[in-house]
């Protein structure tokens, strides 16, 4: 199968970036309202100048992730989206190669540790602390995948490199087919797939920088609180009232906004003709 054109990814993996930014998801940064000392004008921005990185033609993944991590901290000043390029560049490389998603994780290779290392150590993200084995702080491994499957029990994205991004498949695109056959504009299908991972799985951002069991509280009250919620009704102040609470208790489910942007590239790329699964 023929690949896309790399022009025609980083357009895809922009308007994902900036269509996550539109909805109403709480308590990440979005449209309706910023938070943990962050503001749209970052996302945005970190969008528009890792979108060259993350679609190069013929690089590999390791690459991709890099040098998108280093174009934002350049522009931005701080990571905004170290996650988002750790989902979205085997979605990337495997939409321009016309091969699935497996494929290409079944084929990264050293220098794609290499460089994931030195971006994970460039972000230096929140909550990161230190592992026994494939620390970011030392040399990378050979193995990527070994390394991600160090990481598998305290970090989704990590998990993902691991499962072929099966929480895309089993939790994001249901969420957005469900979504659109109720009819929700595609704003109030983005809160969709954010709500849908944030009652379906403990998030690990939240988890990383607050410890596992108030992950699973959050869990566990989004899930109560959407029991009765109906999305086609646009219910922007209960969500924002929601919003308003976990930043105040400074939750910030970052994984799961990662996450959000990772299903709509996904979408967006198949729609386009990739058949990444």
């Amino acid at each position: 199968m023929s690949g896309l054109e790399p022009a025609q990814i980083g357009t895809l993996y922009r308007a994902a970036c900036l269509a996550e930014l539109d909805a109403l998801k709480p308590g990440n940064v979005h449209a309706y309202a910023a938070g943990h000392r962050m503001v749209v004008a970052d996302f945005r921005t970190s969008a528009d100048v890792s979108a060259p990185a993350l679609a190069r033609a013929g690089v590999g993944i390791g690459t991709r992730i890099r040098d998108g991590v280093a174009a934002t901290l350049a522009a931005v000043g701080q990571n905004t989206n170290l996650g988002i390029l750790l989902l979205c560049a085997p979605l990337a490389a495997a939409a321009e190669r016309g091969v699935t998603v497996a494929t290409v994780l079944d084929h990264l290779d050293p220098a794609d540790s290499t460089a994931v290392f030195a971006a994970i150590r460039l972000a230096n993200p929140g909550g990161l602390g230190h592992a026994d084995r494939h620390d970011v702080t030392a040399d990378a491994p050979a193995s990527l995948r070994d390394a991600m499957a160090e990481a598998a029990d305290r970090d989704r994205i990590a998990r993902a490199y691991g499962t072929g991004f099966t929480d895309i498949t089993a939790i994001g695109l249901p969420a957005l087919m469900d979504a659109r056959a109720q009819g929700l504009d595609p704003t109030w299908c983005t809160t969709a797939i954010h709500l849908a991972y944030l009652r379906s799985v403990p998030d690990s951002h939240v988890a990383r920088k607050m410890g596992a069991d108030i992950a699973e509280d959050l869990r566990r009250e989004v899930a109560a609180a959407l029991q009765d919620l109906d999305l086609a009704d646009r219910p922007v102040e209960r969500l924002l009232a929601l919003d308003a609470s976990l930043k105040a208790r400074g939750l910030n489910p970052g994984t799961s906004a990662d996450f959000t942007v990772a299903t709509l590239f996904w979408e967006a790329l198949t729609e386009a003709g990739a058949a990444l699964a």
